[in-house]
């Protein structure tokens, strides 16, 4: 088993379940695809709202009394994957 997820791998790991699910996703599903506690997940998730890689857009659903919430990545948040892939493939390459 490998030690604990660094903070860009959670980071990294929701982005990728956002990708993974066509760019947008529901918190709940969010949460168990990045196996984070609901607590540690809103953390992430305003930093990185504040940091704009990530929205969260509100939809009034049919036959619902709350606002659907969705989590979207934004082209910022994809191009950040694209960079993160690029230095993990660096680093691998070279053993690190």
């Amino acid at each position: 088993m490998t030690g604990r997820r660094s903070r860009l791998e959670l980071v990294s790991d929701i982005l990728v379940a956002i990708q993974n699910k066509g760019g947008r996703i529901k918190p709940t599903h969010l949460m168990y695809k990045s196996n984070l506690s609901h607590k540690l997940l809103n953390s992430y998730l305003d930093e990185l709202v504040e940091k704009e890689l990530i929205q969260i857009t509100e939809e009034l659903a049919r036959k619902r009394e709350k606002p659907l919430k969705t989590v979207v990545i934004t082209d910022k948040g994809l191009n950040f994957l694209a960079e993160f892939r690029r230095m993990r493939e660096f680093t691998d390459a070279f053993g690190l």
